[in-house]
Parts: C-alpha cells; sequence; structure tokens
C-alpha cells in the first residue's frame, strides 16, 4: 500500500547525427535519484473498471498496455472475484520483453488467470501480434462476449487498437453469422454497455 508502480517504455532513438530519447522515459531514468520525488498528475479514464465480481473480463495489453490489467488481475484477486479472467500479451522478443513475466506466471498458477495467450511478434518468421492470437480463438472468444464478458484494450493507439478493432469485428461476424453492418452494431451495443473499454495512447 502507499505505492504506484509505472510501466514505462524507454524512447530512444538516433535521427541523423544525434542521439534522441523521450522527454518522459528518459528524464525518469536518467535524471532522477532513486531517492529524488517528481509531481506527476493523472488523467482518470472513468470507463477503465473493472465489471462485477462475477463477470469474465478479457484483456488485450500488449506492451506497457499490461499495466492496468496487473492492477485488475490483483484486484479481482484481493476481492475474491469469480469471473473468469483472459490475458491477451505481447510484445517483440519474449526474452527481453516478456514483461512481468513470474508474476503473470504465477496468476496462472493460482487460478485466477483462466486463460493466457502470448504474441511475441519477432520470434519467429512470420509476425504474430495479439490480435492474430484473438483470431485463433475466435470460437472462444465470441462465446465469451456472448456469456457476457467485458473486454478491454490498452496500449498502442496507432496501429494496435485498430488492429485489435478490426479483428472483433471479423470475429463477431463470422461467428454471430452476421453482416458487417450488424457485425458493427453488435461492437457499439458491446460499447454502449460498457463491455468495450478501451484506453489507448
Amino acid at each position: 500500500a502507499g505505492t504506484v508502480h509505472l510501466t514505462m517504455a524507454m524512447v530512444r532513438y538516433r535521427s541523423g547525427e544525434r542521439d534522441r530519447g523521450g522527454v518522459c522515459s528518459t528524464h525518469l531514468a536518467d535524471r532522477i535519484a532513486d531517492d529524488e520525488t517528481i509531481g506527476v498528475f493523472v488523467t482518470p479514464n472513468k470507463s477503465f473498471r473493472l465489471p462485477p465480481d462475477d463477470a469474465k473480463v478479457v484483456m488485450v495489453g500488449p506492451g506497457t498496455g499490461i499495466a492496468p490489467f496487473r492492477a485488475f488481475l490483483h484486484e479481482r484477486a484481493e476481492r475474491g472475484a469469480t469471473g473468469d479472467n483472459w490475458l491477451f500479451f505481447g510484445d517483440q522478443h519474449e526474452t527481453c520483453d516478456h514483461i512481468y513475466r513470474d508474476e503473470i506466471d504465477q496468476f496462472v498458477a493460482d487460478g485466477l488467470l483462466d486463460r493466457l495467450d502470448l504474441a511475441f511478434s519477432r520470434d519467429q518468421d512470420r509476425k504474430i501480434y495479439v490480435q492474430d492470437r484473438m483470431r485463433e480463438h475466435s470460437g472462444e472468444l465470441f462465446a465469451w462476449l456472448e456469456a457476457g464478458a467485458h473486454l478491454y484494450v490498452c496500449g498502442d493507439a496507432t496501429t494496435m487498437a485498430d488492429d485489435v478493432d478490426a479483428a472483433l469485428h471479423e470475429i463477431v461476424a463470422e461467428h454471430g453469422g452476421l453482416e458487417p453492418d450488424q457485425a458493427a452494431a453488435y461492437v457499439d451495443r458491446l460499447r454502449a454497455e460498457n463491455r468495450y473499454s478501451r484506453d489507448v495512447y
């Protein structure tokens, strides 16, 4: 209690002849001593909250998108929530990018995390992303949605969030036997019922 955990990707790159870095990530990593304090502000996402304890939860959080889902799983454990939990996580390389691996494995061992699907895009010839894992398990994913599951997506807004959204529409159309406009209406209904929430950046 009394601590806040941040999950942040270091931004470092070369542009022309100069090394560049993300303003916030390099400031925290390179310029702040361990015993120093800094001011922060929080921008809450009021719609990104856990559902009732008996509801199923599907979490799609590649990269730093894992952050809120660690909190979700700890809270569900603390509350003794009975709803099933399914996490899709990935990044580039399993050896160096599988952040919180021990913690996630413990969630699985404890029976809190009922399903875990991983996608490390650069560990094989063909790039594999979380949306590919969603498609691989599309029948079960649709069954969870039909059973009232809440779907959360967190992470990169540039491509991941749209690709996951497109995969969701395809899955709903295929397994619901729906035309594209009907699938779009299904997904819109999930949003209206606060069962499809995104926190992307």
